[in-house]
């Protein structure tokens, strides 16, 4: 019997937006792999597998590779086992760094987008 506190892939699915095929394309590249699967193989996910991968949505936007979420993933993992590692600090802060930047140039392309629209429409 399943943990009570754990969701099958279709729950995951609909809680987060995504579809169950790429969230099994995420468990085959490594990307978000469960953490538990039934006798019968079903996968499990967890609350923390959820923000796992509520995480990897919000960087989609901002156009990061599957790769760049790999390797957040794994610099947080590894600060939550070792918070006081000072390289996974410091990559944690060019990963923020980098974040802004992307964030922001994606502020001036929809401020752009905004103003393309309020031409057309003032025709």
């Amino acid at each position: 019997m399943p943990d009570p506190r754990t969701m099958h892939i279709g729950e995951l699915a609909e809680r987060t937006g995504l579809s169950l095929r790429t969230l099994r394309h995420y468990d085959d590249i490594g990307l978000l792999t469960p953490s538990a699967r039934t006798a019968g193989g079903f996968r499990l996910y967890t609350a923390e597998d959820e923000s796992r991968l509520l995480l990897i949505r919000r960087m989609k936007p901002l156009g990061y590779s599957l790769e760049s979420m790999g390797e957040l993933l794994d610099v947080i993992s590894g600060l939550d086992a070792a918070p006081d590692d000072p390289s996974l600090r410091d990559r944690l802060v060019e990963i923020t760094t980098e974040a802004i930047e992307r964030r922001d140039r994606l502020r001036d392309q929809l401020a752009a987008a905004e103003e393309f629209v309020s031409q057309l429409s003032a025709r």
